[in-house]
């Protein structure tokens, strides 16, 4: 959450004239419902099964670049899709520019609490080893602007 997949993804799907795809935009686009009320009304477990199942779909695509949620790794499912279909590349933030970027977003259900600091640590706790275990790639999306992280994926790919 806030480490830049939708803003460098669009920007990298451009860049690279390739189709771009947020897979919880998707879910709220096919849902009619905002991810805030489908984890009010289904508990994330309900919001989980959607995304497993969008990206079983999104990730056959060809010529996509798809920006995950941040907890898409934690259903093996997803990471073996994810792994298996594409180029995975993990974009990190450190825990201060996540609380920082997402300070004011009422769109993350998880960060609604009393110690959003607390969440992003124990979310990364988890996710973390996740990331690096399905990536293909590191990114650091805190240092430079959009288009430097843009090109430094780029540089990345080319190299591989």
């Amino acid at each position: 959450m806030g480490a830049g997949k939708t803003t460098i993804g669009r920007k990298l799907a451009e860049t690279l004239s390739m189709d771009f795809m947020d897979s919880d935009h998707q879910i709220e686009q096919r849902t009619g419902a905002s991810i805030p009320w489908i984890f009010d009304v289904e508990g994330e477990a309900g919001f989980r099964k959607r995304e497993k199942d969008m990206l079983d779909e999104l990730t056959r695509h060809k010529n996509l670049v798809l920006a995950t949620g941040g907890g898409a790794v934690l259903h093996e499912a997803n990471r073996q899709n994810l792994a298996a279909r594409g180029t995975v590349i993990y974009l990190s933030a450190s825990i201060d520019q996540l609380l920082n970027r997402t300070r004011r977003d009422k769109n993350r259900p998880l960060l609604q609490t009393e110690d959003p600091q607390a969440k992003l640590e124990e979310l990364m706790k988890t996710r973390e080893p996740l990331y690096r275990e399905v990536a293909d790639f590191v990114i650091d999306t805190g240092q430079g602007n959009v288009q430097h992280t843009v090109n430094e994926i780029i540089a990345r790919l080319t190299d591989r």
